[in-house]
């Protein structure tokens, strides 16, 4: 197609903005004609000058007032005047006839189309010949046994759609199967021209269940594949760490009908049990040393060979003590009464001894 003939600008009809106007607006409501927009050139010594509609129901809408000329003339006039949509004008979509307007999916329940006689996805049937044998075989084997049948363009069009569509190989189902419907036990083909390339899924586990699938369609239904089982990752034996050991050392709460008194260093354990507060870990007090008595000064021994010294008296008493507060100390617990000091009775065998 040669290219189209660029059209030169005439001076005259570019200045005729004023007569276009005027015309314009004699035909539309008062206050509606806007801004001028521009000239275009339609043909030679023909031209269409654009002004904005200020129309509240016509957004990008357009006035326009075509205008033209005469050869060797110096003056314009008007042609025609008229109301143009726009590149941005809202407009209504494409008028489309009612036997059209139903689309595939739009069906339901209760609804009837109308009947197409010149449908040509169909074709006349089989026709009763008269002969018994020959119907019977149209009828019930081959399927004859109505008004029209499935044409050949009908069928191409039935399998373009399903092998195009979620029942094909392109579909995202497909692409992740493990193997394709043709080696599936669940796989049924279908009968007649459409049996070498699609079947019905009559696997209820399948997405796919009852509906028609292609021969290179596929699931994760298939009835030959398993699923991937990993091997169990072998986990060592627990680890008993014996010799780490945290010990924590609670401090007793003191209770509240014992508060301590001012300036005490003590406090009240719970099991009624008075225990020192120290910064460092809690010890129990060591008893007071008992303190030593003289002994009863005796007769003056009688010269002679010096006696063995024995054991004195206040060595053993240091070592009782010694003793008690070492029982003390290994468990805590309420501390164990002192013991009362010997009488002069207890220690008489000793100074006898010695003397």
């Amino acid at each position: 197609m040669p290219p189209a003939a660029v059209v030169k600008k005439d001076a005259v009809l570019a200045d005729a903005v004023l007569l276009a106007r005027t015309e314009i607006e004699q035909i539309a409501e008062p206050g509606t004609v806007g801004e001028h927009l521009g000239m275009e050139m339609l043909a030679g010594r023909l031209a269409m000058h654009w002004f904005e509609c200020l129309s509240p129901g016509y957004h990008g809408w357009r006035w326009g007032a075509s205008v033209a000329r005469v050869s060797r003339s110096r003056t314009a006039t008007v042609c025609e005047t008229n109301l143009l949509p726009g590149p941005e004008a809202v407009l209504a979509p494409d008028w489309v006839p009612y036997a059209d307007r139903i689309a595939p999916g739009d069906l339901g329940a209760g609804d009837v189309l109308p009947y197409r006689a010149d449908d040509p996805n169909l074709e006349e049937g089989f026709e009763a010949t008269g002969d018994e044998d020959v119907d019977e075989m149209a009828f019930w084997e081959l399927g004859l046994g109505r008004h029209r049948v499935l044409s050949a363009e009908g069928r191409a069009c039935a399998a373009t759609r399903w092998y195009e569509g979620e029942a094909g190989p392109s579909s995202e189902v497909a692409q992740k199967a493990p193997e394709p419907c043709a080696t599936c036990g669940y796989y049924v083909p279908m009968a007649g021209a459409l049996r070498a390339v699609f079947g019905i899924c009559a696997n209820e586990w399948s997405p796919s269940d009852g509906h028609v699938v292609s021969l290179d369609h596929g699931c994760g239904a298939h009835s030959e594949v398993d699923v991937r089982r990993s091997q169990p990752t072998p986990v060592p034996d627990p680890v008993l760490d014996e010799l780490a050991v945290d010990i924590e050392v609670q401090q007793p709460e003191q209770p509240d009908s014992l508060p301590p008194s001012a300036g005490s260093t003590e406090s009240v354990d719970p099991t009624g049990e008075v225990a020192a507060e120290d910064d460092g870990p809690e010890t129990v007090d060591e008893p007071e040393p008992v303190a030593e008595r003289e002994p009863v000064a005796g007769p003056e021994p009688v010269a002679g060979p010096e006696p063995v010294a024995g054991p004195e008296p206040v060595a053993e008493l240091e070592t009782v003590a010694e003793r008690e507060t070492v029982a003390e100390r290994e468990t805590v617990a309420e501390p164990e009464p002192v013991a009362e000091p010997e009488t002069a009775d207890q220690r008489a065998p000793a100074q006898r001894h010695t003397d």
